[in-house]
């Protein structure tokens, strides 16, 4: 396991694309590991900036295919599709997921709704362990505001996983993309940075997120999660991917964080 984790290059799969799942590619090619990309689509149709900086695209049989990392970057209500494609993944290889829980989007599930931990979800359609990451971060910052290691302002990512070689390699490659990491538990303890808590899409620091961990309220965050999304809509409308890459995104990832802040912590 210590030797994985010091892989200076890791062979590593990124399913899904989105604005999360882009950046990934994006900067863990550029920090040298070997990046494979794939979506429900094919290959063919992977925008060519998501490969700019060395990523490559590939199906999704393929990309499951020796790899030391699989990142799952695809919406939570999607992780039960996959399943039987990661079916043949050795237990050693890390699995990442990057997914969150919102039910206007994913559907109502039940277990969730009665208080079990997405994670803890995950994991049971999933039938094997894994890390959580990177689902605490908006994908603005995540795409602008990477520094280098040792910045005393540098964002924090909160990781959550139940194995050590889980955790380390997830905290290694968060840190490749930029950003500072901290283990905030178990997987039936990520509840902590689901959405609603107060680590959750308020770009803290390290030290700050470490104060505000064990802040988390687990039966508030519901409501928390979604009075913040009814006034996020009511500023911007109903359609967010309008206003996804044009002028204002600086401003409305801005004020997301503001509004996170005040209502998560």
């Amino acid at each position: 396991m210590y030797l994985i984790y010091k892989i200076i290059t890791m062979k590593i799969g990124i399913i899904g694309v989105g604005l999360i799942g882009k950046t990934l590619a994006l900067r863990l090619a550029e920090s040298g590991h070997d990046v494979s990309v794939a979506n429900s689509s094919g290959p063919e149709n992977i925008n060519k900036d998501v490969l700019s900086t060395g990523a490559k695209a590939v199906t999704t049989e393929d990309l499951v295919r020796d790899k030391d990392v699989i990142i799952l970057s695809i919406p939570l209500n999607r992780i039960p599709e996959i399943a039987s494609l990661l079916s043949s993944v050795p237990e050693e290889t890390t699995l990442i997921d990057t997914s969150n829980y919102y039910p206007a989007r994913d559907n109502k599930i039940e277990s969730i709704e009665s208080g079990l931990v997405e994670s803890v979800w995950v994991m049971q359609q999933l039938g094997r362990p894994f890390a959580k990451a990177w689902n605490a971060i908006g994908s603005h910052s995540f795409a602008v505001h990477g520094k280098p290691e040792g910045c005393d302002d540098r964002i924090a990512i909160p990781v959550a996983a139940d194995r050590d070689i889980d955790k380390d390699v997830a905290i290694k490659l968060i840190n490749d993309t930029g950003f500072d990491a901290y283990y905030t538990g178990s997987l039936a303890d990520s509840w902590r940075q689901q959405p609603g808590s107060p680590v959750y899409c308020t770009d803290l620091t390290v030290s700050e997120l470490k104060e505000w961990t064990d802040k988390a309220e687990k039966e508030r965050l519901p409501k928390r999660r979604d009075l913040a999304i009814l006034v996020f809509m009511e500023r911007m409308g109903n359609d967010f991917t309008k206003r996804i890459g044009n002028a204002t995104i600086e401003e409305d990832a801005a004020f997301a964080i503001r509004l996170n802040r005040t209502l998560f912590m």
